[in-house]
């Protein structure tokens, strides 16, 4: 081969390959720009909830969305705060407890035993227990709602009685 073809050969991958690199660089600068609140349309996007679907995280956003779709259609099965959670809890009503790791976590050595002993009774009579990161999309979510919020088995109307 010639040098000249040798030469042009080497200039064309080299231009190649800046291309791809600046696509790259462009696509990273993309990802890297995204706020917290774009993951959640990304994860509200059916293509990804089911390339994901057996994740923890989609496992939590779908509970989220249960219990929103439950407050909004059949309120009587749905509550949060800590103080409704617990009266549902003593009436053995809580079907899904979706809690923040917060909460759960807590510092406070009284109140992580009352929210531990809590979690622990619940999966005792048969209910679902999600915890909930405090640095993901759906945790924030949660955690603007008190942190702690239950889907019931059967309605309570007289919860929404109970002052918070």
């Amino acid at each position: 081969m010639s040098g000249w073809f040798m030469y042009f050969l080497v200039l064309y991958f080299l231009v190649a390959l800046c291309l791809i690199l600046t696509l790259l660089l462009i696509i990273l600068l993309y990802i890297v720009i995204w706020y917290r609140h774009s993951l959640k349309e990304v994860l509200d996007t059916p293509g990804v909830m089911s390339l994901i679907k057996d994740t923890k995280a989609a496992q939590e956003v779908q509970a989220l969305k249960e219990f929103f779709a439950m407050l909004t259609n059949d309120s009587a099965r749905a509550c949060y705060g800590p103080k409704h959670v617990e009266v549902a809890h003593e009436r053995l009503a809580i079907q899904t407890l979706l809690m923040t790791d917060t909460l759960f976590r807590n510092t406070d050595i009284v109140s992580r035993r009352k929210y531990v002993n809590l979690v622990e009774s619940v999966k005792k009579y048969g209910g679902t227990v999600h915890i909930f990161s405090s640095m993901h999309v759906s945790g924030d979510q949660l955690a603007q709602l008190t942190g702690i919020a239950a889907i019931l088995r059967f309605p309570l109307p007289d919860l929404e009685d109970i002052e918070m």
